[in-house]
């Protein structure tokens, strides 16, 4: 089929351009979120199996197969996207989820790589299923290594569902853009027409005609210019050259425009992108007081791009300052010598006689702007400077994806550091988790929870995170310390009193359950009320109602009640110091908090919580603890549980000289408990192992073959270890 008319070349050429097109989009945005994606699954597997590794390291160490099979088990069935887990030790197989043992193919299809924390390989299984098999090493590969499938399933029905989707759109895009060509072709080619037959006439010598276009649209306009060509050829002629001469130095401003883009295009980070548009532009400039201001879409942080590093701003002022003197620049823009001032620009700025402001745009929105340090003898062009701003536009949408990918990378930040919390508590320990479990649970009813629990342990912040996720959240939230009140005035405290009540009853006195009306009421150290309150406690928690002392009016409230006792609460019952019927009344929700010492991996949770809170308090840039200070905390039984914790950071941030807490900025008790601790510690496990390889290849009379035959081990985990060990035939005499 042969496309001579202008109509069909069109209608073909739209075609192919749309097809052309919506192919290539769908090709680069399918590769870009395959690829996306494809990191993605692969971060969630190395998390989950860095994580699984941790975990199994003490289980390993102490060969507890049962708990660590329970583990695997666990794991398996709390994530979907893993296929199998097992763990490999000395080339054999210690745990597994496999129904059926594991396959023999799967064990030698990935190994561990020695120098790296993992190894990845793609495996496809015989039913034509795939995965992401991850090689992690436990304990730095000396307690074995962990394997762990990861499906891409949901990964690859995910890539065939974006296939179908740009298809479908794609071909709707095709039918619209035909159909509207179509009209459009009509209503040009026709007057196009009348000119192509002039055109034929003019070829065989008619200089006479002329084409006579109705309307002004570009048709009309092309009529007009066809009918004075002849008399302006001459002229047309001249303007010619000179329009070649510009042609050429365009197209040469324009390849050089798309190098570099093509070049920022390529680069992934915030810094490398502006490092290398920086250098570019001094290039240009011959000038070196450059920076790139970068504002994120929420407007919450600031990036300043130097060739030298990338800064990043959060405090308002300044992302206010900067909005401020860039909002409404279209153009570029000379300002006074105090444009923009530090931290905004870098101290060398200070130099220059005035700034000059390139604003940066992409799709309509500031993105942030080129401040350019004028110095007292630029020589800058204001072409030059116009070729700056057409390549920083050109690289706007590099720039914004960046900004986006330091935006993720600080939320994802954001969320590990803030996982740790629930509701101003600090843990992930299991016990703790299933405390944040029961408090969402219990939180929107009305029922009447006992909290039990050391000194220390928490249990206010426990009540009030119940309180804060309850239905009585905006009502007050009040806590009687009932230890604080001797008995005589404990009742007043509570039910309040009327005035000639007792001696020094001078007025009418409202009482805490009737500030709290609405509310929560916290009866903290319940164990310490007397007889007396706990009758009257007892009808307030059965019908709601009291009267004040020396009262006879009745009151009703309207409030929860949770109660907190540092001591075994039934056990006073069976003492006979605290009512029996008053414990089964607040003992309906009953939460039990772990001592610290029962949840030692939140140990460096809260360390750095509190450090965070007394560093900011005392302004010092503290960063973190010291291995050997952190080693301490660990070790320490924690008898005073998280507040003697807090107070310990405390003490230490007070003295800490440095960017970190040193031990020695510890409190002297936790280095005595260590020395205490180090007398009466058994042999680990590193001293056992060390004695049997001694006595191993004492009996083999140090046959080195021998004794890794007789270990179970290879030649070359036993070389490691005696390198290890430092042990050698020379020492051991």
């Amino acid at each position: 089929m042969r496309f001579r008319s202008l109509k069909s070349k069109l209608l073909l050429l739209v075609s192919a351009l749309v097809i052309g097109s919506g192919l290539l989009i769908s090709l680069v945005v399918t590769q870009r979120y395959s690829k996306s994606l494809l990191e993605a699954v692969t971060a969630q597997a190395e998390n989950l199996a860095h994580a699984t590794a941790l975990e199994a390291t003490d289980k390993v160490l102490i060969n507890d197969l049962v708990a660590l099979q329970k583990m695997l088990d666990h794991q398996l069935r709390s994530n979907p996207s893993i296929a199998y887990l097992f763990i490999l030790q000395d080339d054999r197989i210690v745990a597994h989820t496999f129904t059926k043992g594991v396959p023999v193919d799967l064990i030698s299809a990935n190994e561990f790589v020695p120098g790296k924390n993992s190894h990845f390989r793609k495996i496809t299984s015989t039913t034509g299923e795939h995965y992401l098999d991850i090689a992690w090493p436990i304990f730095g590969g000396k307690a074995g290594f962990l394997r762990l499938g990861h499906s891409e399933k949901p990964y690859r029905q995910q890539m065939a569902k974006l296939w179908l989707q740009m298809s479908a759109l794609t071909l709707g895009i095709l039918l619209f853009a035909l159909t509207v060509t179509l009209v459009l072709v009509r209503r040009v080619t026709r007057p196009l027409g009348a000119l192509a037959e002039a055109t034929r006439k003019i070829d065989k010598g008619e200089l006479d005609v002329r084409v006579q276009v109705q309307g002004e649209d570009e048709v009309a306009t092309l009529a007009d210019s066809f009918n004075h060509m002849i008399e302006r050829i001459e002229h047309y002629t001249q303007r010619l050259e000179e329009q070649t001469l510009d042609l050429e130095r365009a197209h040469h401003q324009t390849r050089t425009v798309c190098g570099i883009v093509q070049e920022i295009g390529a680069l992934r980070s915030l810094h490398e992108i502006g490092s290398t548009l920086i250098q570019t532009f001094q290039n240009i400039l011959k000038c070196g007081h450059m920076v790139l201001l970068i504002l994120n879409g929420n407007r919450e942080f600031l990036f300043a791009l130097s060739a030298r590093e990338v800064k990043t701003l959060r405090e308002s002022q300044h992302i206010k300052t900067a909005t401020a003197a860039l909002e409404g620049l279209t153009n570029i823009t000379f300002t006074k010598k105090r444009g923009l001032s530090p931290p905004l620009v870098p101290d060398d700025f200070q130099e220059a006689v005035r700034q000059a402001i390139i604003p940066l745009h992409h799709e309509k929105q500031l993105l942030g702007a080129l401040v350019i340090g004028c110095p007292g003898g630029c020589s800058c062009s204001v072409e030059e400077i116009d070729v700056v701003g057409l390549m920083l536009g050109q690289a706007a949408g590099a720039i914004k994806r960046a900004v986006l990918q330091e935006e993720e990378i600080n939320d994802l930040q954001r969320r590990l550091e803030s996982s740790a919390e629930f509701s101003g508590i600090i843990g992930k320990d299991p016990k703790m988790q299933l405390i944040y479990k029961l408090i969402e649970d219990i939180a929107p009813t009305d029922a009447t929870v006992l909290i039990q629990g050391k000194s220390g342990t928490g249990k206010e912040l426990v009540a009030r995170a119940i309180h804060r996720r309850s239905p009585r959240k905006n009502k007050p939230f009040v806590v009687i310390n009932c230890s604080a009140y001797p008995a005589t005035l404990l009742e007043s405290e509570l039910f309040g009193h009327e005035k000639g009540a007792f001696t020094g009853a001078i007025r009418q006195k409202s009482g805490r359950f009737e500030q709290a009306h609405g509310g929560t009421v916290l009866l903290d150290e319940i164990a310490e009320i007397s007889p007396s309150a706990q009758i009257k406690l007892l009808r307030v928690l059965q019908t709601q109602k009291f009267e004040r002392i020396g009262g006879e009016k009745t009151l009703n409230v309207n409030v929860r009640i949770i109660a907190a006792t540092n001591k075994e609460l039934l056990q006073q019952v069976k003492q006979g110091t605290f009512r029996e019927d008053l414990y089964y009344r607040l003992n309906v929700i009953p939460i039990n908090l772990p001592p610290l010492g029962e949840r030692r991996n939140d140990i460096p949770l809260l360390a750095r919580h509190f450090l965070r809170r007394f560093a900011a308090e005392q302004s010092k840039k503290i960063d973190d603890f010291s291995p050997e200070s952190l080693r301490l905390l660990l070790d320490y039984p924690w008898a005073g549980n998280v507040r003697e914790l807090e107070n310990t950071v405390e003490h230490a941030t007070v003295l800490a000289k440095g960017s970190h807490i040193e031990a020695s900025d510890l409190p002297t008790v936790l280095h005595t408990a260590a020395k205490t601790a180090q007398r009466s510690t058994p042999p680990t496990l590193v001293e056992h192992e060390s004695k049997l390889l001694v006595e191993v290849l004492e009996d083999c009379g140090w046959n080195k073959k021998q004794a890794a035959k007789r270990l179970g081990i290879s030649r070359s985990t036993l070389y490691e270890k005696l390198k290890k060990y430092q042990i050698t035939q020379r020492t051991t005499h």
